[in-house]
Formats: C-alpha cells, structure tokens, sequence
C-alpha cells in the first residue's frame, strides 16, 4: 500500500503518530534536544491525544523549540518550523488528517534539500509534485536520493506499525523516527562542518 493510501486508512491515532515521527525526525534543524517530544509520544500512548495534555505538550515544545525570526533561515529549517506551528491542539478530525500529510510532504521535501547526493537543480526546484505523486503514491523509489528513499521508507514503516498494532505499535514507531532523527542529526552536523 502506498504511503498515501496509508494515510488516507488511517485512524487519529496513526495520523497524530505519522505526523510527530515526521516532526520527530526534523527536530535537530530546530536544535531540539532527543527527549524535546517525548510528552507527546507519552500523551498518543496514553490515549489522550484528543484531550487536554496534548494541546499543553505542543504549547511548551513550541516553547522549547521556539528559534530566531524566521528571516535567513534555510528552507529545511523553515519547513520543520511549519510542521510543529501547524499541529493542531486536537488529534482528531480534519485538521490531524491535514497535518498528518503535510507533514509527510514536508519531510520529504527537507530530507530532499538535505541530501548531498541531491544536485543543486533539483534542490532548487519545486518538488512537492513529485514528491506527492511519485514518492508518496507509488512509492517509486528509482532516481530518488538515498536520504529521501530512506525517509519513505520510514513514513510507511511509521503508519503500518500503527494500523497493525495500534497504541502498542508507538514504541515501534518512536524507535524508527528516533533512527532517523539520528541520521538527520549527522547530516545538519556535516553540513554545518562544510559551511563553517
């Protein structure tokens, strides 16, 4: 099953665990620390993601998270600052299934711009086409870079787990955006080397 037809399946649960893995995995382009969305895992996991604890874990991660006015930040940057701004107070509805796919474009697109097998021409691109139609429908994955491939890979991983064992498949989900956090984190930190 492609990974948007995942997405469209999905129950609240699964869309609220989607879009935090892909947020998850984003958080070292905010300078968030490994444990920064640890409350909202521990809220899904509880089972109160439509209740109040959820709305107070995003209100003090965005605290933590909150950076430097958005003028000259990069795309990347820019794109993971959206996704956490976007996350409705809510894990229910229309809002969290929006959520949910935006921010699984979103972090195509920054796994794309982070790339370094990613030429300049196709970085400077707008890709959100592709990424909605190759990417993401058919899960095509020949002429996409390595890191892209990889972030598919784990989006899908992310909605199966939850569809197949619900809240018991967030340990699972947690533990794949926290292997691709881990990756992100050594690619900002490359790309920070070569700029300084």
């Amino acid at each position: 099953m492609s990974l948007v037809e995942l997405i469209a399946r999905a129950d609240a649960r699964g869309l609220a665990g989607s879009g935090l893995a892909c947020l998850d995995r984003c958080v070292p382009l905010l300078d968030g620390d490994d444990e920064v969305l640890r409350p909202l895992w521990a809220t899904l996991a509880d089972g109160a993601g439509d209740g109040p604890g959820w709305a107070r874990g995003l209100a003090q991660v965005r605290d933590k998270l909150a950076g430097p006015d958005a003028e000259g930040e990069d795309e990347a940057v820019l794109l993971a600052r959206r996704m956490l701004a976007a996350a409705p107070d809510e894990c229910s509805g229309a809002a969290i299934r929006a959520w949910a796919d935006a921010c699984s474009v979103a972090s195509l697109r920054v796994h794309r711009l982070l790339d370094p097998a990613t030429d300049a021409a196709t970085e400077a691109a707008d890709v959100r086409g592709e990424e909605r139609t190759q990417d993401r429908t058919q899960d095509r994955t020949e002429g996409l870079s390595p890191l892209v491939v990889a972030e598919l890979r784990r989006q899908v991983t992310v909605l199966e787990v939850l569809a197949g064992h619900g809240p018991a498949g967030l340990r699972r989900a947690l533990e794949v955006s926290t292997e691709g956090r881990r990756v992100l984190r050594a690619v900002v930190s490359r790309r920070a080397r070569g700029r300084g």
